[in-house]
């Protein structure tokens, strides 16, 4: 089992959906959801849904299955990004579900590369924290407060942390 793996993957996939429906219920305009910042991928729409492209096409190698939206071409909204998101968080409890060999060899870029899963995944997780803080810089310079969305407003949204009681 890879419980260790749990809610690292699961606080990934929290914070992806978390983000795209804070933006979606911030009713940006679409010159607002294409603003870019210096030094990022792209505008917030066009990064959300980088984010969860490639974490669908992560999770589905990992999975040895195809996703339909993987690798489309399509703009899509962010409602539409949301559920995409929310597929591929199931994708990656069924992952998860069986055993990870994470020295096992994946072929990765288009056949010219190999690395280990464990690599493979850190990099799923790595590459979503990166790109969601660039979002998060984006609505910031927009004037509008980006949502916490760290491993400790995950644990409390899940119940993950708790406040100890006094022993006095």
């Amino acid at each position: 089992m890879n419980a260790i793996l749990l809610d690292t993957i699961r606080h990934n996939t929290w914070a992806t959906g978390r983000l795209i429906e804070f933006c979606r219920d911030q009713r940006l305009s679409a010159e607002q959801q294409e603003v870019r910042g210096v030094g990022t991928f792209g505008g917030i729409r066009s990064t959300l849904q980088h984010i969860v492209e490639c974490d669908g096409s992560y999770v589905r190698r990992l999975a040895g299955t195809e996703i339909s939206w993987v690798d489309d071409e399509t703009e899509a909204g962010l409602d539409e990004l949301l559920k995409r998101a929310s597929e591929a968080a199931r994708l990656w409890e069924e992952v998860l579900a069986r055993p990870i060999d994470v020295e096992a060899v994946l072929v990765i870029d288009e056949g010219t590369r190999e690395t280990r899963t464990g690599i493979f995944l850190a990099q799923a997780v790595n590459h979503a924290n990166h790109h969601r803080e660039q979002v998060c810089a984006i609505l910031t310079g927009l004037g509008v407060q980006p949502p916490d969305i760290q491993a400790w407003e995950y644990a409390w949204d899940t119940g993950r942390i708790w406040d100890r009681l006094s022993a006095s």
